[in-house]
């Protein structure tokens, strides 16, 4: 029994000590917490059923059912006009062009959001790990996840699945 006990600790704190080794198995230890005051008082809502006859397939999958499109596969991943990105459900104004930018993760990603709530945060523990999901605040849409990884001046970088957001160009 004792034994039994030593090896299953030996291979906990082995995997521990991989884990925090390997960038690619990193999780936040401590969830970031945005500003989630959302100022718009407009909130979209909608029913599941209404939500799959707006949506595509795959955005309802993504936005509704808390999915993730395929790395280097979304249309706006490599966008470079300048504009503004809306979330694709309802509109909301979520980032600006000058916010973006490439973080080789095979997901537009963002080191800030606009002004003013427009994004909501929640603990995701799926999947096994520990991460902060972002939604819209106006409809509560799936947009991604935000990481305390970023190498811009905020430390932080919002990965958004392309088919969650939409761009107006300017």
């Amino acid at each position: 029994m004792k034994n039994t006990f030593l090896i299953l600790l030996g291979l906990s704190l082995m995997l521990t000590s991989c884990a925090q080794k390997n960038s690619s198995l990193k999780t936040i230890s401590k969830p970031i917490t945005m500003n989630t005051d959302n100022n718009d008082s407009t909130k979209v809502e909608k029913t599941e059923e209404e939500w799959k006859q707006f949506l595509t397939p795959e955005q309802y999958h993504i936005m509704r059912e808390k999915g993730t499109e395929a790395p280097f596969a979304g249309k706006l991943l490599q966008n470079k006009e300048t504009g503004i990105y809306t979330c694709a459900a309802c509109g909301n104004e979520l980032f600006t062009s000058d916010m973006k930018f490439d973080s080789h993760c095979g997901w537009p990603s963002f080191d800030r959001e606009i002004a003013g709530g427009k994004i909501k945060t929640h603990i995701d523990t799926s999947h096994g790990m520990v991460r902060t999901e972002i939604m819209c605040a106006k409809c509560g849409g799936h947009l991604g996840h935000i990481f305390d990884d970023g190498p811009t001046q905020t430390g932080v970088r919002y990965c958004v699945n392309s088919v969650s957001i939409g761009f107006k160009k300017q």
